[in-house]
């Protein structure tokens, strides 16, 4: 009989499911540095195990086949893979540039090709949008306005 602290299992064996955050290395992945992309919000893998960690906590092993990895997920990080999901451009920490002056009652308050981060996906929106950190303030915008922060040649190997 399971602990009633456990999660009840909300996908099974073979299920194809879809990861809703970025998932990075914590130090359990070998070979990659701690906190390198292991796999991108949005993609599709299939459940291969189901287990506990501390006791307490569901932990579903997804194999991401294009990604050749299998990674630990939560079932809060994972949806099923036929729900409804609005891909993004930009993810969380991407470097991006606005392609136009942001302004606000007129006021232009971030300049076209200003540089920013961005802080959390918007998806219950279509487009999505994005909040982004700009230099001394943090605005809401739409996904047309942003283009990635492309590095100067100079800086490119």
């Amino acid at each position: 009989m399971k602990s009633e602290r456990y999660d009840e299992e909300r996908f099974d064996f073979g299920e194809s499911v879809r990861v809703t955050r970025n998932v990075r290395n914590d130090g359990t992945y070998p070979g990659m540095e701690i906190g390198e992309l292991l796999i991108r919000r949005g993609s599709v893998g299939n459940v291969i195990e189901v287990g506990t960690f501390l006791q307490d906590q569901v932990i579903y092993t997804v194999h991401f086949l294009d990604q050749s990895r299998m990674v630990g997920c939560r079932a809060e990080e994972l949806i099923p893979a036929d729900a409804p999901w609005t891909p993004s451009r930009f993810e969380f920490r991407d470097k991006v540039v606005c392609n136009k002056n942001l302004a606000i009652n007129g006021e232009i308050i971030v300049a076209k090709d200003a540089s920013g981060e961005i802080l959390k996906v918007v998806r219950d929106v279509t487009p999505p949008q994005y909040h982004v950190r700009f230099p001394g303030k943090t605005l809401q915008v739409p996904e047309a306005t942003l283009e990635p922060l492309e590095k100067p040649e100079s800086e490119t190997p």
